[in-house]
């Protein structure tokens, strides 16, 4: 099979062009928001969010809702959870995010053996964007629309605020503001990447594009772009990676991000191995 057809064969498919053309709007819209997680260092706030949406969309599949509404409901619930807990407890943060996205996590389990429905375990946790309905496209793509538009409009304040909260605060930026409005975007960002990758490895997309960005460039808007570049071009060539080894197409999408990262942090010009081990050999010398 040469270069041409190997791209081609999968197009032939209604279902494969679907599931490219899902992938690659998801890899977009977690890419551009993955930039803004890395800058604050949420990557286990990101982890948490995602594992806390679980019950919301058994809940909002039984109630026949949008999937987005119960999923914004717990993932907000979850962050709420771990305000209460750390400001009434002793307990550090870190383990006060494992406490409460486990249990939100393990009460989704429990919803989805329990409910009556036709909710399929593994699409949940690994995704199933090969199977993608017209009406989950629909709500993917109102999610990327208000995603982007925004972090298009709020990007200078969500930028100060990832980047310096306390800076923020003393020039009148209402910070309570901003934490909820990125919190938000990050748990409807969590339902489309649930339909690709699952809740499993959603955090992977919302985490390694921003990762590699920051690696290879020390400004903002060059990392987005980079990051955006990374994360589709990884979620397509990990679709039709998937279909030509009959693999999983998160797990392809997911592994793909990781390669991207490892070269980034071993050949990234100022930042990377290679760079640093030469800059520590001539200073030695």
């Amino acid at each position: 099979m040469d270069l041409i057809q190997w791209f081609a064969a999968p197009l032939q498919h209604e279902f494969m062009v679907k599931a490219i053309l899902v992938s690659a709007l998801v890899g977009l819209v977690c890419s551009a928001l993955s930039c803004y997680m890395t800058l604050k260092g949420w990557a286990l706030m990101g982890d948490a969010v995602s594992h806390a949406v679980m019950p919301g969309v058994v809940i909002a599949y039984v109630l026949n809702i949008p999937l987005a509404v119960g999923a914004f409901v717990f993932g907000v619930g979850s962050v709420i959870a771990i305000g209460f807990i750390k400001a009434k407890t002793r307990v550090k943060e870190d383990t006060v995010i494992g406490l409460v996205f486990t249990g939100f996590f393990a009460f989704g389990l429990v919803l989805i053996s329990k409910v009556k429905s036709s909710i399929d375990l593994t699409h949940i946790l690994f995704g199933n964007v090969l199977g993608i309905s017209d009406a989950d496209i629909t709500q993917t793509v109102i999610i990327s629309v208000i995603t982007i538009v925004t972090l298009a409009i709020l990007r200078k304040d969500l930028v100060l605020f990832c980047f310096d909260s306390t800076h923020a605060r003393s020039i009148g930026l209402n910070i309570t503001f901003l934490y909820y409005v990125l919190l938000s975007l990050l748990s409807l960002t969590a339902v489309a990447g649930l339909q690709t990758v699952g809740i499993i490895l959603v955090v992977a997309m919302l985490v390694t594009p921003g990762a590699t960005a920051y690696l290879l460039s020390d400004n903002f808007d060059h990392m987005t772009l980079i990051a955006i570049a990374t994360g589709v071009f990884s979620s397509v060539m990990g679709t039709y990676i998937s279909y030509h080894i009959d693999g999983s197409t998160g797990g392809c999408i997911v592994v793909l991000q990781t390669l991207l990262f490892v070269l980034a942090m071993i050949f990234a010009p100022k930042h990377g191995l290679l760079v640093r081990a030469r800059n520590s050999g001539a200073i030695g010398e």
